[in-house]
Protein backbone atom coordinates (compact mmCIF):
# COMPACT_ATOMS: atom_id res chain seq x y z
CA UNK A 1 0.00 0.00 0.00
CA UNK A 2 2.80 2.69 0.85
CA UNK A 3 5.09 1.62 -2.69
CA UNK A 4 1.38 2.17 -4.35
CA UNK A 5 0.46 5.45 -2.56
CA UNK A 6 4.08 6.90 -3.59
CA UNK A 7 3.32 5.95 -6.75
CA UNK A 8 0.35 7.40 -7.69
CA UNK A 9 2.24 10.83 -5.87
CA UNK A 10 4.63 10.69 -8.20
CA UNK A 11 2.18 10.36 -10.65
CA UNK A 12 0.05 13.07 -9.65
CA UNK A 13 2.98 15.48 -9.66
CA UNK A 14 4.02 14.80 -13.56
CA UNK A 15 0.35 15.50 -14.36
CA UNK A 16 0.33 18.84 -12.62
CA UNK A 17 4.10 19.73 -14.22
CA UNK A 18 2.53 19.37 -17.69
CA UNK A 19 -0.10 21.03 -17.19
CA UNK A 20 2.54 23.61 -15.44
CA UNK A 21 4.19 23.83 -18.88
CA UNK A 22 1.92 24.90 -20.62
CA UNK A 23 0.57 27.40 -17.99
CA UNK A 24 4.89 28.78 -18.39
CA UNK A 25 5.06 28.98 -22.50
CA UNK A 26 1.46 31.12 -21.82
CA UNK A 27 3.20 33.63 -19.66
CA UNK A 28 6.62 33.53 -22.47
CA UNK A 29 4.14 33.83 -25.52
CA UNK A 30 2.31 36.83 -23.80
CA UNK A 31 5.68 38.22 -22.46
CA UNK A 32 6.66 38.34 -26.07
CA UNK A 33 3.48 39.38 -27.75
CA UNK A 34 3.49 42.31 -25.39
CA UNK A 35 6.96 43.41 -25.70
CA UNK A 36 8.15 42.59 -28.89
CA UNK A 37 7.64 45.67 -30.39
CA UNK A 38 9.45 47.88 -27.72
CA UNK A 39 12.36 49.72 -28.77
CA UNK A 40 15.30 50.48 -26.72
CA UNK A 41 14.60 49.94 -23.10
CA UNK A 42 16.37 50.50 -19.64
CA UNK A 43 14.99 47.84 -16.78
CA UNK A 44 14.57 49.43 -13.06
CA UNK A 45 14.55 47.89 -9.87
CA UNK A 46 14.55 48.48 -6.17
CA UNK A 47 12.95 48.05 -3.06
CA UNK A 48 8.87 47.99 -3.04
CA UNK A 49 9.25 49.17 0.28
CA UNK A 50 9.79 52.80 0.03
CA UNK A 51 6.97 55.59 -0.06
CA UNK A 52 6.89 58.60 -2.82
CA UNK A 53 8.26 60.79 0.38
CA UNK A 54 11.32 58.79 0.17
CA UNK A 55 14.91 59.87 -0.85
CA UNK A 56 14.93 56.83 -3.42
CA UNK A 57 11.64 57.50 -4.98
CA UNK A 58 12.61 60.19 -5.65
CA UNK A 59 15.54 59.32 -7.29
CA UNK A 60 14.14 56.58 -8.85
CA UNK A 61 11.43 59.17 -10.33
CA UNK A 62 13.95 61.56 -11.36
CA UNK A 63 15.95 59.23 -13.59
CA UNK A 64 13.33 57.44 -15.34
CA UNK A 65 11.51 60.31 -16.86
CA UNK A 66 14.68 61.84 -17.79
CA UNK A 67 15.34 58.10 -19.47
CA UNK A 68 11.95 58.79 -21.25
CA UNK A 69 12.41 62.53 -22.29
CA UNK A 70 15.75 60.89 -23.81
CA UNK A 71 13.75 58.38 -25.86
CA UNK A 72 13.58 55.04 -24.08
CA UNK A 73 11.03 52.82 -22.53
CA UNK A 74 11.56 52.36 -18.70
CA UNK A 75 10.32 48.68 -17.58
CA UNK A 76 10.29 48.23 -13.99
CA UNK A 77 8.41 44.83 -12.27
CA UNK A 78 5.32 47.06 -12.10
CA UNK A 79 4.85 47.11 -8.50
CA UNK A 80 4.79 49.63 -5.52
CA UNK A 81 8.03 51.69 -4.51
CA UNK A 82 10.47 52.26 -6.72
CA UNK A 83 8.80 50.16 -9.48
CA UNK A 84 5.76 52.61 -8.70
CA UNK A 85 8.35 55.84 -9.45
CA UNK A 86 9.68 54.40 -12.29
CA UNK A 87 6.47 53.86 -14.30
CA UNK A 88 5.65 57.21 -13.25
CA UNK A 89 8.59 58.84 -14.09
CA UNK A 90 8.37 57.39 -17.47
CA UNK A 91 4.67 57.98 -18.06
CA UNK A 92 5.09 62.03 -17.05
CA UNK A 93 8.19 62.08 -18.83
CA UNK A 94 6.28 61.29 -21.97
CA UNK A 95 7.79 57.71 -22.95
CA UNK A 96 6.63 54.21 -22.75
CA UNK A 97 6.08 53.03 -19.69
CA UNK A 98 6.34 48.72 -18.59
CA UNK A 99 5.41 46.57 -15.45
CA UNK A 100 6.31 43.19 -15.63
CA UNK A 101 3.76 42.47 -11.89
CA UNK A 102 4.50 39.61 -10.32
CA UNK A 103 1.84 37.57 -8.53
CA UNK A 104 2.54 37.53 -4.91
CA UNK A 105 0.23 36.57 -1.59
CA UNK A 106 1.79 40.07 -0.28
CA UNK A 107 3.33 43.77 -1.50
CA UNK A 108 2.81 43.59 -4.99
CA UNK A 109 0.12 45.18 -6.36
CA UNK A 110 -0.09 46.88 -10.08
CA UNK A 111 1.08 50.20 -9.36
CA UNK A 112 -1.25 52.64 -12.00
CA UNK A 113 1.67 54.01 -14.12
CA UNK A 114 2.50 51.63 -16.10
CA UNK A 115 1.10 52.31 -19.97
CA UNK A 116 2.47 48.71 -21.06
CA UNK A 117 1.41 45.54 -18.02
CA UNK A 118 2.37 41.96 -18.15
CA UNK A 119 1.13 39.96 -15.38
CA UNK A 120 3.64 36.80 -14.38
CA UNK A 121 3.41 34.06 -11.80
CA UNK A 122 6.59 32.87 -12.57
CA UNK A 123 9.56 34.57 -11.39
CA UNK A 124 12.14 32.89 -14.09
CA UNK A 125 9.91 34.22 -16.77
CA UNK A 126 9.75 37.81 -15.84
CA UNK A 127 13.47 37.87 -15.36
CA UNK A 128 13.72 36.35 -18.76
CA UNK A 129 11.45 39.50 -20.21
CA UNK A 130 13.70 41.72 -17.89
CA UNK A 131 16.53 40.29 -19.81
CA UNK A 132 15.44 40.30 -23.40
CA UNK A 133 14.07 43.69 -23.90
CA UNK A 134 16.37 45.55 -21.94
CA UNK A 135 19.13 47.55 -23.20
CA UNK A 136 20.81 48.65 -19.57
CA UNK A 137 19.69 48.24 -15.93
CA UNK A 138 19.69 50.46 -13.13
CA UNK A 139 19.28 48.76 -9.96
CA UNK A 140 18.31 51.17 -7.12
CA UNK A 141 18.06 50.46 -3.36
CA UNK A 142 16.85 47.42 -2.48
CA UNK A 143 16.31 44.01 -1.04
CA UNK A 144 16.31 40.60 -1.92
CA UNK A 145 14.66 40.89 -5.27
CA UNK A 146 16.94 43.69 -6.40
CA UNK A 147 20.13 41.65 -5.27
CA UNK A 148 18.42 38.66 -7.42
CA UNK A 149 18.35 40.86 -10.19
CA UNK A 150 21.20 42.39 -10.35
CA UNK A 151 23.55 39.00 -9.43
CA UNK A 152 21.66 37.51 -12.66
CA UNK A 153 22.59 40.89 -14.92
CA UNK A 154 26.08 40.53 -13.33
CA UNK A 155 26.37 36.60 -14.01
CA UNK A 156 25.09 36.65 -17.40
CA UNK A 157 27.16 39.33 -18.69
CA UNK A 158 30.37 38.26 -17.07
CA UNK A 159 29.60 34.38 -19.06
CA UNK A 160 29.06 36.35 -21.89
CA UNK A 161 25.11 34.57 -22.27
CA UNK A 162 24.41 37.79 -23.20
CA UNK A 163 25.69 40.88 -25.03
CA UNK A 164 27.43 43.38 -22.47
CA UNK A 165 24.59 46.55 -21.18
CA UNK A 166 25.48 49.19 -18.77
CA UNK A 167 24.58 48.01 -15.25
CA UNK A 168 24.15 51.14 -13.14
CA UNK A 169 23.97 51.02 -9.74
CA UNK A 170 22.91 54.27 -8.27
CA UNK A 171 23.41 55.75 -4.66
CA UNK A 172 27.11 55.27 -3.84
CA UNK A 173 26.52 55.65 -0.21
CA UNK A 174 24.11 52.08 -0.67
CA UNK A 175 26.27 50.16 -2.91
CA UNK A 176 29.78 50.98 -2.15
CA UNK A 177 29.61 48.54 1.17
CA UNK A 178 28.74 45.87 -1.08
CA UNK A 179 31.50 47.13 -3.85
CA UNK A 180 33.78 46.57 -0.96
CA UNK A 181 32.96 43.94 0.07
CA UNK A 182 32.92 42.41 -3.72
CA UNK A 183 36.69 43.49 -3.12
CA UNK A 184 37.86 42.37 0.38
CA UNK A 185 35.92 38.74 -0.06
CA UNK A 186 35.48 38.10 -3.47
CA UNK A 187 38.58 39.51 -5.48
CA UNK A 188 41.18 38.31 -2.37
CA UNK A 189 39.40 34.93 -2.48
CA UNK A 190 40.05 34.84 -6.71
CA UNK A 191 36.44 34.34 -6.61
CA UNK A 192 36.27 37.26 -9.53
CA UNK A 193 38.61 38.83 -11.39
CA UNK A 194 39.39 42.84 -11.26
CA UNK A 195 37.79 42.84 -14.57
CA UNK A 196 34.45 42.09 -13.36
CA UNK A 197 34.89 45.23 -11.78
CA UNK A 198 33.98 46.58 -15.26
CA UNK A 199 30.85 45.30 -15.59
CA UNK A 200 29.05 48.44 -13.91
CA UNK A 201 29.01 51.49 -12.78
CA UNK A 202 28.34 53.37 -9.87
CA UNK A 203 26.51 56.61 -9.74
CA UNK A 204 25.00 58.82 -7.97
CA UNK A 205 22.40 61.33 -9.77
CA UNK A 206 20.11 60.81 -12.90
CA UNK A 207 21.92 63.02 -14.90
CA UNK A 208 24.81 60.44 -14.21
CA UNK A 209 22.83 57.31 -15.58
CA UNK A 210 20.92 59.24 -18.56
CA UNK A 211 24.76 60.42 -19.78
CA UNK A 212 26.25 56.54 -19.39
CA UNK A 213 23.25 54.94 -21.46
CA UNK A 214 23.22 57.40 -24.20
CA UNK A 215 26.82 56.21 -24.51
CA UNK A 216 26.02 52.89 -24.28
CA UNK A 217 22.97 52.26 -25.81
CA UNK A 218 22.03 53.84 -29.46
CA UNK A 219 18.85 54.73 -30.02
Amino acid sequence: MAAFSKQYLIDDLSHKDAWRLFRIMAEFVDGFENLNDLGPAISIFGSARVSPEDREYKLAYETAKKLAEAGYAVITGGGPGIMEAGNKGATEGGGVSVGLNIQLPFEQKPNDYATIKCEFKYFFVRKVMFIKYAMGYVVMPGGWGTLDELSEALVLTQTKRIKPFPIILVDKEFWSPLVDWFKEKLLKKSYIKEQDFDLFFLVDEPDEVVSIIKRLVIL
